[in-house]
C-alpha cells in the first residue's frame, strides 16, 4: 500500500514520492496572531499534524515548518489596508509585537490541548527581515521586479506560471478585486513584495529602498527556502490561501530560483457553523477557549478539546466541516466510548489470566491495521480510519465480556489502541490511569454529595444553579447521566 495525496496543481491524487528518499519537508502556513485561534485553525492544524504522524507511523524523518505571521499580513489580505496586527494592536492599546508574543502564547496554548504536534520550526516573520529583503533584491537583479516610490512590486507579465496553481487568468484575478488598484503598479495584477512605511506606521525597516516592511507573500517564500531548501516536498494552508497567497509565492520563489517551488500543494477546507460560514459579522464566530468553556451562545455546554478534535476527524479535510452544537455533542460521545474502551482494557490487563496470544485476534488486528492504513494511505481519510477504531472498540468490548481474554491478548489491542487512535489520529493519550482504591471511595462520597445538591437544585426548580453543578463537573473532566435508576457519573 502507497499513501496518495490530492496534490491542488496537478487536481489529482498521485502516489507521494518525496524529493530525498526516506525524508520529508513540509511548510504550512501559520497564524497571523492578532486575535485567539478559532475553528478555522483547528480544522487547519489539526489536519496538518494528521498528515505530519501518519507519515512518520510509516517511517519518514519529517521536518514540520509552520511558520508565525507578526508582520505584512494586511486588512485586504493582499497590498492594501493596513497591517492586521496593528489594527488590533491599537484597539487594544499595545505595541504590535506585545500582541504578537500574547496571541501567539494563546495559539500554542491551544494547540497543544487539541493535541497537535509542535512544529519543528515555528518561524516569525519579523525575524527573517535581512532575507526578505534579500530575495527582492534577487527579484530585482532578474528583472521580475520594479520599485517605484520606495515600494517594490512582482510583475506577473514576466513570469509565465502566474495562475497555474489557482487555476485563475489575470482578467479574472482583476474581475474578483474587492479594492482600488494601486497606480504605482504597471499591471493592475501585480503584488507587492516590499511596501513604504509612511512616518506613523509602527512596524518599519531600513532597505534599500527606504523605511518599509515586506509584503505578506513573501515571507513563506523565505521561510519555506531558509528551512527546507528551494524545493520542498510539501505546502499546506487554508483553502482560502490559494489565491493571492500561495500563487504570488509559487511565481517569487520559482523566479528567484528557476526551479519548482513545491512538489505537492496540500489545501483543506473550511469550516461553517449551522451551515454558514463563520464570520464576525455573521455573529457566530466562535474561538476555542470559547468551546472549551462553553461561554457561547451557540454551545450548550463545554467540550473537552479532543472532541473538537474527534469532529475535524469525522470529515474528510478537502471537505467543508459544518460545526454546531449537536455535530461536537455526537463527536464527544464517540470520542467518549473510545475512551472507555482504552481505559477498561488497560485496567483488565493488570487482572487478566496469563497465557499466550489468542490467535484469532492477531489476525483480527492485523486486517484492522491493513483497514486503517489503506484508509489513511486513501489522501488522509480519516473518516473511514475512524470507524476503524470502532470496530477496536467492539473487539475489545468482546474480549472484555470473555472471562479467559489472556493480558497478552488484552497488551495486544491496547497496542493497537495507541499505536492508531494515539500515534496516528491523536485522540487516545497514554496517560489513561485509574484513579488509585484508596482515592475512590473519597471521590465516591464527594461525587454523591454533589449529585445531591444537583437533585435538590432540581427539587426547587433553581435550574441555574442545577446547571452550574454540572458545567463545574464537566469542567472537571466528569460526566453526570440522568436514568431511570437516579444519576450517575464517570470520569472522561
Amino acid at each position: 500500500m502507497t499513501l496518495k495525496l490530492y496534490n491542488t496543481l496537478s487536481r489529482q491524487k498521485s502516489t507521494f514520492i518525496p524529493l530525498k528518499e526516506g525524508r520529508v519537508g513540509i511548510y504550512v502556513c501559520g497564524p497571523t496572531v492578532y486575535g485567539h485561534a478559532h475553528l478555522g485553525h483547528a480544522k487547519s492544524y489539526i489536519s496538518f499534524d494528521i498528515l505530519v504522524r501518519y507519515l512518520r507511523y510509516l517511517g519518514y524523518d519529517v521536518t514540520y515548518v509552520q511558520n508565525i505571521t507578526d508582520v505584512g499580513h494586511l486588512t485586504d489580505n493582499a497590498d492594501q489596508g493596513e497591517d492586521k496586527l496593528a489594527v488590533q494592536a491599537q484597539k487594544e492599546r499595545k505595541h504590535p509585537m506585545a500582541l504578537a508574543e500574547y496571541y501567539t502564547a494563546s495559539y500554542f496554548e491551544d494547540m497543544d490541548r487539541l493535541n497537535c504536534l509542535r512544529p519543528d520550526i515555528s518561524p516569525r516573520a519579523s525575524g527573517h527581515i535581512p532575507e526578505q529583503i534579500a530575495l527582492v533584491q534577487t527579484l530585482l537583479d532578474k528583472g521580475y521586479a520594479y520599485e517605484v516610490n520606495g515600494s517594490v512590486y512582482f510583475d506577473v507579465s514576466k513570469f509565465s506560471g502566474y495562475g497555474k496553481l489557482s487555476g485563475r487568468n489575470i482578467d479574472e484575478m482583476l474581475a474578483g478585486a474587492r479594492v482600488e488598484v494601486s497606480a504605482e503598479k504597471r499591471n493592475p495584477a501585480d503584488f507587492a513584495l516590499w511596501k513604504k512605511a509612511e512616518p506613523k506606521h509602527i512596524m518599519q525597516w531600513d532597505s534599500p529602498w527606504g523605511r518599509g516592511y515586506p509584503g505578506w507573500h513573501l515571507e513563506c517564500s523565505v521561510m519555506s527556502m531558509k528551512y527546507l531548501g528551494a524545493i520542498i516536498d510539501i505546502h499546506g494552508g487554508g483553502l482560502e490561501n490559494q489565491f493571492p497567497h500561495h500563487e504570488c509565492e509559487i511565481a517569487q520563489s520559482e523566479a528567484a530560483n528557476g526551479v519548482q517551488f513545491v512538489r505537492y500543494w496540500i489545501h483543506n477546507n473550511m469550516v461553517t457553523v449551522d451551515g454558514q460560514k463563520m464570520g464576525k459579522s455573521l455573529g457566530n464566530f466562535i474561538n476555542l477557549k470559547q468551546v472549551f468553556s462553553g461561554e457561547h451562545e451557540h454551545l450548550s455546554r463545554p467540550y473537552d478539546p479532543l472532541a473538537v478534535r474527534q469532529l475535524v476527524l469525522n470529515s474528510h479535510y478537502r471537505s467543508t466541516l459544518d460545526f454546531s452544537d449537536a455535530a461536537l455533542f455526537g463527536a464527544h460521545s464517540g470520542l467518549d466510548k473510545i475512551t472507555q474502551a482504552v481505559k477498561a482494557v488497560r485496567k483488565a490487563i493488570a487482572h487478566a489470566p496469563g497465557g499466550g496470544l489468542d490467535s484469532g485476534v492477531v489476525t483480527e488486528v492485523g486486517n484492522i491495521r491493513d483497514r486503517f492504513q489503506e484508509a489513511m494511505n486513501d489522501d488522509l481519510n480519516t473518516a473511514v480510519a475512524l470507524s476503524v477504531m470502532f470496530d477496536i472498540v467492539r473487539l475489545a468490548t468482546r474480549l472484555l465480556d470473555a472471562a479467559d481474554t489472556t493480558s497478552q491478548t488484552l497488551t495486544a489491542v491496547d497496542e493497537v489502541f495507541s499505536e492508531l487512535g494515539g500515534r496516528v489520529l491523536g485522540i487516545v493519550k497514554d496517560e489513561y490511569t485509574e484513579t488509585p482504591a484508596a482515592d475512590d471511595a473519597l471521590l465516591d462520597y464527594l461525587m454523591q454529595s454533589a449529585i445531591s445538591s444537583r437533585a435538590e437544585a432540581r427539587k426547587n426548580k433553581d435550574f441555574a444553579k442545577a446547571d452550574e453543578i454540572r458545567k463545574k463537573l464537566l469542567e472537571l473532566g466528569v460526566t453526570l447521566e440522568d436514568g431511570p435508576q437516579g444519576t450517575t457519573w464517570r470520569r472522561r
